[in-house]
């Protein structure tokens, strides 16, 4: 019983002690945000932001580690792997990619990513929701003059 008691005793303090490590909860200035019209920048910023923008709305669990270090780290992966508050500075080669990748992940419903939809429903994306995305990423790259609109 006694080995029982300090093993659960010496949990407690790591994990008391582990708040200890801090974790960069920032938002950078936004840059060169997208433009676009109002109805994408609503599904955008319900469903993307969070990860993909310097505009994080960061929970209460984001404060506690060991979450708040997983939390850290899946936003810094997001952005940098797509940041709508940097888009301005990206090349048309790069939006050209990157569009491409939303109609992939969003019409395959990859993104929003499952394990961080419990915690944010209003995240969810209907099949209209997702349609209208695929529409507007293949809209923005025929304009670059990559794609056409009516590329599958």
């Amino acid at each position: 019983m006694r080995k029982r008691v300090k093993f659960f005793l010496a949990i407690g303090v790591l994990l008391i002690a582990i708040q200890l490590v801090p974790v960069r909860r920032e938002n950078p200035p936004v840059t060169a945000a997208i433009e676009t019209p109002d109805e994408i920048g609503s599904l955008l910023s319900a469903s993307c932001q969070d990860c993909h923008s310097n505009q994080t709305v960061w929970p209460w669990y984001s404060r506690v580690a060991p979450v708040s270090w997983l939390v850290y780290r899946d936003v810094k992966k997001g952005r940098d792997e797509l940041n709508f508050s940097e888009w301005g500075g990206y090349s048309d080669r790069r939006r050209d990619h990157k569009l491409e990748e939303i109609e992939e992940k969003v019409s395959e419903g990859e993104m929003p990513l499952k394990f961080y939809l419990p915690l944010h429903p209003e995240a969810r994306l209907s099949e209209a929701d997702r349609q209208i995305l695929v529409d507007w990423a293949r809209a923005e790259r025929a304009a670059l003059g990559y794609v056409s609109e009516e590329a599958e």
